[in-house]
């Protein structure tokens, strides 16, 4: 069990590096298209390029070097196919893809045995290719208003039991790469109805079978129901409750992962269609589509849908689509889509799209897309635009047009990014590192007074704005709090300076600057305390004090700039 667990918490990271399918269905994309005698898998390659999207198909299902004449603009992608093949290939989504398979690949229900007696209804058979005659293995059958399913065996066999009232028993047959069949079964007379309506409480909608497929998926999701997910992956129905144990045992049984629940109580842990109520379990949830409200559990929770409310795991959170939603993790939150809302995390939040909101981790924040909103971290921060705020020891972004608050600054188009070598009344040697924007960079600079007999050692920390008159002159405004040492590192004193300069550029990664400053030095040690060698009085003669230990005095700062 503890190995079990190990392994539990390293697949629940991984699944930070995970990749989803797009929200849009793309057979419903619009693509515009423009071709004259060209090969049709060439053709096929445009379509997905343009839709985003990629097709799926064996090598031998068309011929692929067939020269094609096309010309559609504003079009739905099924349309375009159905032009393209006028009816000879099915396409079915999943995920990312579009799968095209052969329009011949049909099944059929052949039943041995039928049973009724009072409140119970007992039916065996066959899932049968029309078309060669073969017995189907793993396909499955199911009713779809009862939630009752199986899948056949290597015979191609199934036998389902159900228990209450039923006039009607309506049984579905699916298999990858298979359309459909549906038979009603009616006392002892079998119908096999033509153009059947579902017109029970089931809805269809296009589901990835993403979650399972992942290393996690598979360690925790039975083969038995990644079959049945893959079979049944356009069908969806609604349940007010499920109880599981662990993803094999719930009371939904195979059929799971194909039911969106309103309330889910999860022992150790649940895997199921989505949610819209609440959602807890010991360890971990497991949702193929859409989370709405609260989803709760003590490791992990992977969605492979959007989320929207709130979701806390004990470790990592996983999300495929978008969240709008209060995001919280022991370690780890990671979101395929663009976020709206709060991520918290003891170790790190992941957006890779847009970010809006509040962003909060011990170590890292990342936002491949816009931020607008805040980052907090205790190590690390990135974002790709930054339109808001990012607060951390190192702030890293493409471009920026708000604030990065850190001692190293990284903006890599628009940033600011500078070494000044500078001399003032006190201090005749610094160095400070400047990094940032024009709009707000921060100071990092380290100084010593070269003089024999007056050495003066500080490093400090401060904050700058440059107001750009012309290409070649600029006013900079910066504040700097500095520690003052006069020999003893174990008693500094402290420096906080106002300067203006005016900056002028001589070339490229060139410029001078010079301008007034103010200072304020504060000191719990009385004059002449520092080393021998050192200044023993540090603000010079013509200080003003304003107590016993705090002075200021009106000065200047001159200087150089790199880069």
């Amino acid at each position: 069990m503890n190995r079990k667990l190990l392994l539990l918490c390293f697949l629940s990271v991984i699944t930070c590096k995970i990749y989803a399918q797009q929200d849009a269905e793309n057979l419903s994309r619009r693509v515009t298209i423009k071709v004259k005698n060209q090969k049709i898998a060439e053709v096929l390659t445009q379509i997905s390029t343009s839709g985003n999207f990629y097709f799926s198909y064996q090598g031998n299902l068309f011929n692929t070097d067939s020269l094609v004449n096309l010309s559609v603009q504003n079009t739905p992608v099924r349309t375009i196919l159905d032009q393209l093949f006028r009816g000879k290939i099915d396409y079915k989504e999943n995920g990312q893809h579009i799968i095209l398979r052969s329009a011949n690949f049909h099944l059929t229900i052949e039943p041995d045995n039928i049973t009724t007696a009072e409140r119970l209804y007992l039916i065996s058979g066959y899932v049968i290719d029309t078309k060669t005659g073969a017995k189907v293995k793993q396909a499955s059958v199911y009713e779809k208003r009862l939630l009752q399913s199986t899948l056949t065996n290597d015979d191609g066999y199934f036998k389902l039991r159900f228990k209450g009232d039923y006039n009607e028993v309506i049984l579905t047959a699916s298999k990858e790469a298979y359309r459909d069949t549906t038979l009603i079964f009616l006392s002892n007379i079998t119908i096999k109805p033509q153009g059947y309506e579902d017109t029970s409480s089931a809805r269809k909608s296009r589901v990835s079978n993403l979650v399972e497929n992942m290393g996690i998926g598979r360690f925790f999701v039975s083969s038995k129901q990644r079959f049945q997910s893959l079979n049944l992956s356009g069908f969806l129905a609604n349940s007010p409750f499920q109880a599981s144990l662990t993803p094999g045992l719930s009371s939904h049984g195979m059929m799971s992962s194909q039911v969106i629940n309103k309330a889910s109580f999860n022992i150790l842990g649940g895997y199921s269609a989505g949610l819209d109520g609440i959602e807890m379990a010991g360890l971990f949830n497991m949702d193929k589509t859409d989370v709405s409200m609260i989803q709760i559990a003590g490791l992990f929770n992977i969605v492979g849908g959007s989320v929207k409310g709130v979701q806390m795991a004990g470790a990592v959170n996983s999300v495929i689509g978008n969240v709008d939603a209060m995001q919280v993790a022991g370690l780890v939150n990671y979101v395929r889509g663009n976020t709206s809302g709060l991520q918290m995390a003891g170790l790190s939040n992941h957006t890779r799209k847009d970010f809006n909101g509040l962003q909060m981790a011990g170590a890292g924040n990342i936002s491949n897309g816009t931020l607008k909103g805040v980052q907090i971290a205790g190590l690390f921060n990135y974002a790709k635009t930054v339109k808001g705020v990012q607060f951390g020891l190192v702030n890293v972004a493409d471009t920026s047009s708000g604030y990065s608050i850190g001692l190293i600054n990284i903006v890599k188009k628009n940033g600011y990014h500078k070494i000044s070598l500078s001399g003032n009344e006190l201090i005749n040697a610094n160095l400070s590192l400047k990094t940032g924007t024009k709009k707000l960079y921060t100071i990092l600079m380290a100084g010593r007074n070269l003089s024999d007999t007056a050495k003066i050692s500080s490093f400090g920390f401060g904050f700058g704005h440059e107001i750009q008159l012309n290409p070649k002159l600029a006013i900079g405004v910066e504040y700097l709090s500095q520690f003052i040492s006069t020999g003893k590192w174990s008693e500094t004193s402290n420096l906080n300076k106002l300067q203006l300069h005016l900056q002028y550029k001589i070339a490229n990664g060139l410029a001078i600057f010079g301008g007034p400053s103010y200072s304020i030095y504060g000191t719990d040690y009385p004059q002449g305390s520092g080393v021998k060698g050192f200044k023993q009085q540090v603000p010079p003669s013509y200080a003003h004090a304003f107590n016993n230990t705090t002075s200021g005095w009106l000065g200047w700062n001159i200087g150089i700039t790199l880069f």
